[in-house]
């Protein structure tokens, strides 16, 4: 599948996640692309760890303000109503517990809903950043990133790399499906139709249990 078509697929359907009033915190990367697709009848409040709420949809090519970005460096709008803080302030709400909502890319993620989205040691990195924070202090964290990564997979029985927080992660989207983190371990709860359970199952590490209630995974 495309690269492309598959950052469409995730980021259109953790939109859908989305509820009315919720205040949301995005990821750099793939989960910038969730506020391109956020349906019209609800509103949604995006905060940026750099100190921005309300940001709006990806600006037009051209129309871009780069002394208006987001925590990636990466051009941003901002709706009427937004407001620029300092960071002591964007991460006091953040670890206040005010964030409903934190959508993050991931290198790997394990069946204990542990994480590891910052570094593969031996490769130079900016930093964790405010993941860490975002990991414990939002309300409820979802996952969304390609199923495997050049054919190998990234949903692990147990991360290999250096985690960001151990046992935060609530839900996982990928161009395959949706996983819900369990005690029991991963659940799976959506699948796409362009892939069989088999193909899903081959492209896990970590052992899935199919929920009873499995539905096709709409976006």
């Amino acid at each position: 599948m495309d690269k492309n078509r598959v950052k469409e697929i995730i980021a259109k359907r953790v939109a859908k996640e989305l509820n009315d009033g919720d205040i949301v915190n995005l990821g750099i990367g793939l989960p910038t692309l969730v506020a391109n697709y956020v349906p019209d009848d609800i509103d949604v409040y995006f905060q940026s760890e750099n100190g921005m709420i309300n940001l709006g949809p990806k600006p037009k090519e051209g129309k871009e303000d780069f002394d208006l970005t987001n925590a990636g460096g990466s051009p941003v709008t901002i709706k009427k109503g937004g407001a620029f803080f300092d960071s002591s302030m964007s991460f006091a709400i953040i670890r206040g517990g005010h964030v409903d909502l934190t959508v993050l890319g991931s290198l790997q993620v394990d069946e204990k809903g542990n994480i590891a989205n910052w570094i593969i040691p031996g490769k130079m990195v900016p930093g964790m950043g405010g993941a860490m924070d975002l990991l414990v202090g939002a309300k409820k964290v979802i996952v969304a990133m390609s199923h495997t990564n050049k054919g190998k997979p990234k949903i692990l029985k147990e991360c290999t790399l250096p985690l960001t927080a151990k046992g935060e992660v609530d839900l996982i989207f990928t161009e395959m499906g949706v996983m819900n983190v369990t005690d029991k371990g991963l659940m799976l709860i959506e699948y796409n139709k362009d892939f069989t359970i088999e193909e899903i199952k081959h492209a896990t590490e970590a052992d899935l249990i199919i929920s009873d209630q499995l539905k096709e995974m709409i976006v």
